[in-house]
């Protein structure tokens, strides 16, 4: 399949069709770890980018750059509650970890798993919620249907969009989705684009 087709199912939105020929969508790593991303998602949960980027460079530091399932579990504790790791976070880094070594969540290993399969998989680890797993979904196995309506970017991007801003229902979310099926995770990587835009 071709990358023109899923932009030309957006584009059949006309609220959409003006974002896909203006914006570029929010970009993809081809190259992208899997153990490392899930560490990097939970490093940033509920903190601001820039609190975020500064702490994951001290775990980062910690762990010599090597961001494997073994390091993390070897790692001092005290050494990366010092990097501004919580005992929470540690615990759920620690959690992934183990969860990794057990359990294969490459792109290879989960490619025969459903999408709500790997969520429930995802989620049952602790520390993992919904919003990571979508976004693990989207952004490391790189599943084209995705519609993260947990993410407020997009959320308001949609409110903005087709609302004049004003509050809109995940149901009324869901179905202004619906046309984009089966390239809902492009449509949220142009809504991203337009909402981290200057518009």
């Amino acid at each position: 399949m071709t990358t023109t087709v899923p932009k030309t199912v957006l584009r059949n939105d006309p609220i959409l069709e003006p974002i896909v020929n203006r914006f570029d969508p929010h970009p993809l790593d081809p190259d992208v770890d899997e153990f490392e991303r899930l560490v990097v998602s939970i490093i940033n949960q509920q903190l601001s980018t820039a609190s975020a980027m500064a702490v994951r460079e001290r775990v980062f530091d910690v762990l010599e750059h090597e961001v494997t399932v073994q390091r993390v579990l070897d790692a001092d504790d005290e050494a990366l509650l010092e990097a501004g790791l919580s005992r929470q976070k540690l615990a759920y880094v620690r959690n992934v970890a183990t969860a990794f070594r057990e359990n294969d969540f490459t792109r290879e290993g989960l490619a025969d798993q459903s999408n709500d399969d790997v969520r429930a998989a995802l989620t049952a680890i602790t520390g993992v919620g919904d919003w990571t797993a979508r976004m693990y979904l989207m952004f490391v196995l790189q599943r084209p249907d995705v519609l993260p309506l947990g993410d407020l970017a997009v959320r308001r991007a949609i409110e903005l969009l087709y609302n004049d801003g004003n509050d809109l229902s995940r149901d009324a979310m869901r179905e202004i989705a619906e046309p984009w099926r089966p390239h809902r995770s492009l449509a949220s990587r142009y809504l991203w684009a337009y909402y981290e835009s200057d518009r």
